[in-house]
C-alpha cells in the first residue's frame, strides 16, 4: 500500500473525533460528530486499530450508575401512558373508526359495517355483531389490527383493550429513542434527555392513550431508523474487519474500491419495518424513501473516511443496489403481507372485482391482487380528494407554533358528575404538543440546520443531517397538498427526530472536564432549568392530556390561545 500525504481534514486520533472526545461528549468541540468522515482521507490507515479509530471511535468510560439514567424515563413514560388507560371508557375522536374495524378484523379478517350507536355498545360494554357487509376503508389493516389485538387480550367492550397496544407501542418508542440517542451521541445523559423528552410531550402521550394508528406509524418509521443506525455499527464493523484482515486472499490495492460488505442483516430487517410504517398508512412512503438514502449517505462517508479512492462509484455498486434490495422489495412484500386477512377471505371490500370484472385491470396480476389493486386505486383517489372541512384541520405552517391541536374528547360535567367538585367541570383529550419542546425545536432545528451546512467543526455531521432529514420528509410534503384536510396529529412520525435534534443540541451544552468552572456552572444551570420547564409544563397539561376531571375554569386556563378551544 503506498503512502500518501494525508489531509489535515481527516479525522486525527486525538482529535474532536477520537474515541475520548466523542464519549466524553462534553464541550462543543469534544460533542462534535466524525462528520470529517466526509473529508478526503487520502492516507488509508496503517492498521485496523487506526481504521476502527477512525470509523468507530470508541466509548470513553462513564459512572456505573449513570446508565440507571436512560431507563427513567421509559419507566416515567409507561406510567403516564397505562396509568388510567381506560378513561374515558367512551369512543374518542377517530377511535368510532378504528376501535371497529380493529374487531371485526379479528372476528373476520376484513373491514365491516356497523349497526347505528355501535359506539355506544362498544362504551357501555355490550359490544353489537357487524353487519356482514364489507366497507370501504382507506387505510391498510395492520393497525387496526394491532387494535384488534389488544381487544382479545381484554375484551372489546374495555377501553383499556382497545387502547393496550397503543401504550405498549409510545412506550417503546421511548425505549427506542432512547438506543437510538445512545448510538448517534454515546452519553446516557443525552439518551436520557431524548427519552424524557419524548416521554413527557403532549401529542405523543396522547396518541398512546388511544386507539389511533399513527402512534403504530411512528413506532415502525422509528423502529427502521434504530435497525439502520445499528446496520451502520455493523457495516463499518466490516468494512474495518475485511480492509485489514491478513487472511483475505491478497488484492492489488483493496482501497482502490473497498470490499463487498455481504448481507446487510438489519438493514432487511429495517426493510421489515418500512414494510410494517406503510402498512398501517401510505404516507410512510416519504420516510421509507429518505431511510434509504440516508444508509447509503452513511456507507459512502464510512468508505470516504476509510481512505477508499474510488468511495462514490464503489459505495453506490457494492453498498447502494444491495441496500435497494435489502429494503425496497422487503418492504413490499411484509406491505403485501399486512393484508393476509383480506386475501385470504372472500368477503372484503373489492374482494371479488377481479371476478366481476374479468376483462379489466391489470391482467398479468392474479385474480386476487388484480382486486386488492383496484382497492388501492379508489383508496388512493379518495385520499387525493379529501377536501371536507374540519373544525381541528390545521395545516403544516402551523405544527411547530401549536397552531391549532386537536380536541379528541371533551364532556361538561355538572357537580357531582363523574367526580366534579366544583359548579361546573370539564373532561378533555387535547393532543398539544408540549410547549416548551415544540417552540424550543424552532430556533435549535434553524440553528443545527445552519451548523451542518455551514459550520466546519459540524459541516455534514450525520447525526444532525439524519434527523434533520427525516423531519423534513415528515412535514414538508404536507405543503404540495394545501387544500387536502389535514391535521396536527399527522406531525407524530418526526417528533422522535425532532426529539433527537433537540438533545444533539443538549449534548453541545454539556461541558467538558476542562471547561471552566464558571461555565460549567451556567451550562448544567441552563439545561436543568430548561428540563425543569419542560417537566412543569408537562405536569400543567397532564389533565387535558389525560381526560382528568378539573374544573371549567381550571380547563379554561390551559386554553392558551382561541385557537386552541
Amino acid at each position: 500500500m503506498t503512502a500518501v500525504t494525508s489531509s489535515p481534514q481527516a479525522p486525527e486520533p486525538n482529535g474532536p473525533d477520537s474515541a475520548a472526545s466523542l464519549a466524553s461528549g462534553s464541550t462543543a468541540a469534544r460533542c462534535a460528530t466524525a462528520s470529517r468522515a466526509w473529508a478526503p482521507a487520502r492516507q488509508a490507515p496503517q492498521d485496523r486499530v487506526q481504521l476502527r479509530e477512525r470509523l468507530l471511535p470508541g466509548w470513553a468510560p462513564v459512572a456505573g450508575w449513570m446508565w440507571i439514567l436512560p431507563v427513567l424515563p421509559v419507566v416515567l413514560g409507561a406510567i403516564l401512558r397505562f396509568w388510567q388507560l381506560s378513561r374515558p371508557q367512551d369512543i374518542a375522536f377517530d377511535e368510532t373508526y378504528y376501535v371497529k374495524d380493529g374487531w371485526a378484523l379479528v372476528l373476520s379478517g376484513y373491514e365491516q359495517q356497523w349497526p347505528e350507536n355501535a359506539d355506544d355498545g362498544f362504551s357501555s360494554g355490550n359490544v353489537p355483531s357487524p353487519t356482514g357487509e364489507a366497507s370501504f376503508v382507506v387505510h391498510p389493516p395492520l393497525g387496526k389490527r394491532l387494535i384488534g389485538l389488544g381487544m382479545m387480550l381484554f375484551g372489546p367492550g374495555d377501553a383499556f383493550g382497545w387502547r393496550f397496544f397503543p401504550a405498549v407501542a409510545g412506550t417503546a418508542m421511548i425505549a427506542l429513542v432512547v438506543i437510538a440517542a445512545l448510538l448517534m451521541f454515546r452519553s446516557p445523559v443525552v439518551a436520557a434527555v431524548a427519552g424524557t423528552l419524548l416521554a413527557v410531550d403532549g401529542l405523543h402521550l396522547t396518541h398512546s392513550r388511544l386507539a389511533l394508528l399513527d402512534i403504530f406509524l411512528a413506532l415502525f418509521i422509528l423502529l427502521a431508523f434504530v435497525f439502520l443506525l445499528l446496520d451502520r455499527v455493523d457495516g463499518r464493523l466490516r468494512l474495518v474487519k475485511r480492509l485489514t484482515d491478513p487472511e483475505r486472499p491478497p488484492q492489488p490495492d483493496p482501497y482502490l474500491a473497498g470490499p463487498w460488505l455481504g448481507i446487510r442483516w438489519w438493514r432487511i430487517a429495517a426493510g421489515i419495518s418500512c414494510g410494517l410504517a406503510i402498512g398501517v398508512k401510505w404516507n410512510a412512503l416519504y420516510y421509507v424513501a429518505a431511510l434509504g438514502l440516508i444508509t447509503v449517505a452513511w456507507d459512502l462517508g464510512a468508505r470516504r473516511a476509510a481512505g477508499v479512492r474510488m468511495w462514490f462509484p464503489a459505495g453506490v455498486l457494492k453498498d447502494g443496489l444491495f441496500a435497494f434490495v435489502s429494503m425496497i422489495p422487503v418492504a413490499a412484500l411484509t406491505y403485501l403481507a399486512t393484508w393476509t386477512g383480506w386475501l385470504r377471505t372472500s368477503g372484503g371490500y373489492h374482494r371479488q372485482w377481479a371476478a366481476n370484472n374479468p376483462g379489466e385491470g391489470v391482467q398479468w396480476l392474479p385474480e386476487s391482487l388484480r382486486s386488492l389493486w383496484e382497492y388501492h386505486k379508489a383508496a388512493y383517489n379518495f385520499h387525493v380528494g379529501l377536501d371536507a372541512t374540519h373544525t381541528y384541520m390545521a395545516g403544516p405552517a402551523q405544527w411547530p407554533i401549536l397552531g391549532r391541536p386537536t380536541s379528541y374528547f371533551y364532556e361538561s360535567l355538572q357537580n357531582g358528575e363523574g367526580g366534579c367538585t366544583a359548579s361546573n367541570c370539564s373532561q378533555a383529550i387535547l393532543n398539544v404538543g408540549n410547549p416548551v419542546i415544540w417552540w424550543s425545536a424552532i430556533p435549535v432545528i434553524i440553528t443545527l440546520l445552519v451548523l451542518a451546512l455551514v459550520w466546519r467543526r459540524w459541516r455534514f455531521d450525520w447525526r444532525l443531517l439524519s434527523p434533520l432529514a427525516l423531519v423534513a420528509v415528515g412535514w414538508l410534503p404536507w405543503f404540495a397538498f394545501p387544500e387536502r384536510t389535514q391535521f396536527f396529529f399527522y406531525a407524530l412520525p418526526y417528533v422522535p427526530f425532532m426529539v433527537l435534534l433537540l438533545a444533539a443540541g443538549v449534548s453541545m451544552l454539556i461541558p467538558g472536564p476542562e471547561t471552566p468552572q464558571v461555565h460549567r456552572v451556567l451550562s448544567w444551570s441552563v439545561i436543568g432549568l430548561w428540563l425543569v420547564l419542560v417537566l412543569a409544563v408537562a405536569a400543567y397539561f397532564w389533565p387535558i392530556w389525560s381526560a382528568q376531571v378539573i374544573s371549567y375554569d381550571a380547563w379554561h386556563q390551559r386554553m392558551w390561545f382561541p385557537s386552541w378551544i
